[in-house]
């Protein structure tokens, strides 16, 4: 990481609206709504730089930047379904030369991730037009972290014309490893964590699950850890069973028959 270092913005995106579990956002988690939580989490990172929370211009999402002001936080209002507009946006406002796309449904995410990603593209900057710990992804669902250039971003924000790849934004970069130099990282252990452990939120039980794991290990260590929740997995098989049957489902297996770099292996159907 010599030399000057680029002006870095992780945009959190983060809104009110959601289609299966409205307002999860605000859900209270330890104290404060999830959200918070998170934000904490994402700014106790080292390379993170400038941390955004791009909520929409819906009125509905005014409590959002009311609580963004409240904590301190930076935030930023844009398009609603165009996610993609959204982060490049934010990005031209706080004159980003990269840009860190990380979900709000991420509230268990661990600081030291998000800067092993981080740090892996900047010491490979000049081979990487994006870095992501997600293609493929390794480890738990919940830990998402996608560095990108502001000129792949902008690329995409030029160029996608599908409505699955405005709405998560980097599809359009992945999903073309012939224009864009695509980098991952794995985890340490080697092992695959991302279809057995879920750490997202999109149903009632995924907010279960991460409450109890809070309750757990918040008091203790408000930046407890991937490995901390791991290990307390390991003896609280009850509070892994909340959210199991979820597990390994994901946005991929509604476009399977659209996107080029994903297996039917890499998402699963709920089971009704």
């Amino acid at each position: 990481m010599a030399g000057v270092q680029p002006n870095i913005v992780t945009v959190i995106q983060t809104r009110k609206g959601s289609s299966r579990l409205p307002g999860k956002v605000l859900m209270p988690l330890a104290g404060k709504t999830l959200f918070v939580r998170q934000a904490e989490r994402v700014l106790a990172s080292k390379l993170c730089g400038t941390v955004v929370i791009a909520t929409t211009t819906d009125t509905g999402d005014d409590i959002i930047e009311e609580i963004s002001k409240q904590e301190g936080f930076e935030c930023f209002r844009g398009d609603t379904l165009d996610v993609l507009d959204r982060h490049y946006q934010a990005g031209l406002k706080y004159n980003s030369n990269v840009v860190i796309k990380i979900p709000s449904d991420c509230p268990l995410i661990d600081p030291k991730i998000i800067d092993r990603v981080i740090a892996y593209y900047l010491d490979n900057k000049q081979s990487f037009d994006y870095v992501s710990n997600l293609h493929p992804a390794t480890y738990p669902d919940g830990n998402d972290v996608e560095v990108m250039s502001m000129g792949a971003l902008e690329a995409a924000w030029k160029n996608a014309d599908k409505l699955f790849e405005r709405e998560h934004t980097t599809p359009y970069i992945w999903e073309r490893p012939e224009k864009f130099n695509i980098g991952n990282v794995v985890m340490e252990n080697g092992k695959d964590y991302s279809m057995i452990h879920r750490w997202t939120i999109d149903y009632y039980e995924d907010y279960l699950f991460i409450k109890s794991v809070f309750e757990e290990l918040y008091p203790h260590d408000p930046l407890f850890s991937c490995q901390d929740i791991l290990n307390l997995l390991q003896k609280r098989e009850d509070i892994y069973n909340i959210n199991h049957k979820f597990a390994g489902v994901n946005w991929y297996r509604n476009h399977l028959d659209e996107l080029k770099t994903v297996s039917a292996e890499q998402t699963k159907i709920i089971e009704q």
